[in-house]
């Protein structure tokens, strides 16, 4: 006799007195954590040599496919709110929806990864964290499940064929009896063995028992063979992020023509039709921070598992790749804002002045406060650390809840000093989410039983936990899903939000605001508007390293020309933008009065009130320079071989000594 599965069908009239003995939650609470145990013994010696165990269900459980499809759409809707409300110029709409969409996505994967562990969980908890288990892919489809398991063979790999062969095998899914109730089982099977003295077990040598845990008990779980997991997840991350930029895409090309069609003013969307790429290449960037999470447990998971060869090959590049992008984005951001704390004292002006660094970085930042730019390293460093224990340490259930539990601790206490993000609500918001988190890894580690509690303990504390995080995931739902609709539904969705105190929306230009000819004219002297618009700026020096071999470093931080004796130093004084070889003012000293530029009057000037005004029938040019170019650095050429010679000429000015023009 081997322990295994016996399908029994029968119905067994239970007493009344037996029944009322039932506590009456056993009725009501969903996935009821019971089990019924069968002894069979000796008559005569009492001795037990056989049982049977069976779970017991009331039909109701919390892994509901609703839940699932309820925290995606709204998750979504968030995410797709902020990106339009950003396309319509309401930067600090969009960055709150942004901010806390994407807090409410980390929290669900966060439940997900709970479900991940080796820890035994209570029936309860292992359904309700299976509800998440969308945010990191695993989710079954059934083509999709023959084409990894094709894709595994062509490659060299051995698929798993437990879900096909339930008939011959009995797989457990770990809970917190399984080892106790094994140990039973093969109690018994000994007993028999030696009560009859022959090979009954031959009879049954095509049964085998099989124990899930961790991450193949998600699989199994979601009907996703344990050898298809990591594919499977991989495949969902890489048709999101094909579809999103489908999506946007079409979306820049229903915007031309709607503008065409006169369905749209002008100024609809303005931005993100001059910049479109510049946009999606943020897009990008930011779902790359979703999956991160998802890519880092499931390619390191892979590695101990090497289901084939080429599979091996596809976790590598996809962990390394989207780790030093990540890391190359990080720094990028850092050194951005170095730059403008050395030049303007603030790191806000660089990171929020120039709408290329905006849409291409600002995925790692604009959730926090200026002077928090950096927090997206331990941020970063929070989500490895946590995929590295849940992927390397799959056997040890009590390592695993410990690292975490030390994680958590850790992240909470780095939070509730820095508080890094925008404001103080959202401060609050993700402040609390990493509290609920590390009461999590706490259930956690009672969980494995390292307390020795009663088992009514770990079952009770599984409803609380149940309870805890439904109640709070519904909390964030609702704060999202309002902030959503009246991003959606108001005209002017920015008066929700006070403005945030880094003055991050001084900083911010937009090119469809440029509403009169005085601020056209003030980007103009910036340098913001030039030929493709704001976008072809060098704010974030995406062209060229800081580093002083970068082939634009003659450039200032607005991507204008610097002068040559400036050209390979940020810490000179500035210079004067009149060029000094064109005369504006006699610097003979003699009489202003000079001869006028013709000898017909100009317009409302005339000869009588000229003399009235010193200097007022001078050439504003040199009538010789006129065939030159505007550049405020003209000079650059011609000044430096005859650098004393017109300083000598032009010192002689009273007009320019003494007013920086003598540098």
């Amino acid at each position: 006799m081997n322990p295994g599965q016996i399908n029994i069908e029968s119905n067994i009239n239970i007493p009344d007195d037996v029944i009322s003995e039932v506590p009456g939650i056993a009725y009501g609470v969903p996935d009821l954590d019971g089990v019924v145990k069968i002894y069979i013994k000796d008559r005569d010696t009492g001795v037990s040599f056989a049982c049977v165990e069976a779970e017991l269900s009331n039909g109701k459980t919390v892994d509901q496919k609703a839940v699932g499809w309820t925290t995606a759409v709204i998750a979504g809707l968030a995410l797709l709110a902020s990106a339009v409300t950003s396309g319509l110029g309401h930067s600090n709409t969009a960055a709150h929806v942004a901010a806390n969409a994407l807090s409410l996505f980390g929290f669900f994967q966060a439940q997900a990864i709970i479900g991940m562990t080796a820890v035994p969980l209570p029936p309860v908890v292992a359904s309700w964290t299976q509800n998440f288990q969308w945010t990191l892919g695993i989710i079954r489809v059934g083509f999709l499940e023959d084409l990894c398991t094709w894709y595994q063979r062509a490659t060299g790999g051995t698929p798993t064929t437990l879900l096909s062969n339930l008939n011959t095998a009995s797989v457990q899914v770990q809970k917190r009896s399984l080892e106790t109730t094994h140990r039973l089982l093969m109690q018994a099977h000994d007993q028999l063995i030696k009560r009859t003295g022959s090979n009954i077990g031959a009879a049954s040598t095509g049964t085998k028992t099989v124990i899930v845990h961790g991450i193949k008990r998600v699989g199994f779980r979601a009907r996703i063979e344990t050898t298809n997991i990591f594919l499977t997840g991989l495949i969902f991350f890489i048709v999101f992020v094909l579809l999103t930029a489908v999506c946007v895409a079409l979306f820049k090309a229903f915007c031309e023509a709607a503008v065409k069609a006169g369905w749209f003013k002008g100024d609809k969307f303005e931005d993100f039709r001059t910049g479109w790429k510049v946009v999606l290449k943020g897009i990008l960037f930011r779902l790359v921070l979703i999956g991160y999470p998802q890519i880092c447990i499931l390619c390191l998971w892979e590695l101990t598992q090497r289901d084939s060869a080429a599979e091996v090959v596809l976790a590598l590049f996809f962990f390394i790749s989207m780790s030093l992008a990540l890391a190359w984005a990080s720094l990028k951001v850092f050194r951005i804002a170095k730059r403008s704390v050395q030049m303007h004292k603030n790191p806000a002006y660089i990171l929020y002045s120039d709408p290329s660094a905006l849409n291409k970085w600002g995925f790692l930042y604009v959730q926090f406060r200026a002077t928090a730019y950096y927090f997206i390293m331990p941020m970063l460093v929070y989500i490895l650390i946590k995929a590295l224990f849940i992927a390397f340490a799959q056997s040890s259930d009590k390592a695993q809840a410990i690292a975490l539990v030390i994680i958590e601790v850790g992240f909470l206490i780095g939070v509730c000093i820095l508080r890094p993000w925008m404001d103080k609500k959202t401060n609050a918001f993700n402040i609390s989410i990493a509290v609920i988190n590390f009461l999590n890894s706490i259930f956690l580690l009672v969980f494995t039983a390292i307390f020795s509690q009663p088992d009514i303990v770990t079952g009770v504390m599984g409803v609380i936990f149940f309870i805890m995080n439904a109640a709070f995931s519904l909390i964030l739902l609702i704060l999202v899903l309002i902030a959503t609709i009246y991003a959606i539904v108001s005209k002017n969705p920015d008066t929700r939000y006070q403005p945030m105190r880094d003055d991050r929306g001084s900083f911010i230009k937009s090119q469809s605001q440029l509403n009169t000819e005085l601020d056209a004219l003030g980007a103009t002297a910036r340098g913001d508007m030039t030929q493709k618009g704001f976008y072809s700026r060098d704010l974030d020096g995406d062209e060229d390293s800081f580093s002083s071999d970068g082939k634009h470093h003659g450039n200032d931080a607005a991507g204008i020309p610097l002068p040559p004796g400036t050209a390979h130093s940020t810490h000179e004084p500035p210079r004067s933008p009149i060029d000094p070889n064109m005369q504006y003012l006699p610097s003979d000293g003699g009489n202003r009065h000079g001869q006028p530029y013709s000898d017909k009057p100009r317009g409302m000037y005339n000869s009588d009130n000229a003399s009235s005004r010193p200097g007022a029938d001078m050439p504003l040019m040199n009538p010789n320079d006129r065939g030159q170019t505007g550049s405020p650095y003209h000079r650059a050429n011609s000044a430096h071989s005859n650098n004393g010679g017109y300083r000598q000429q032009n010192n002689t000015s009273p007009w320019q000594r003494g007013a920086g023009y003598d540098h």
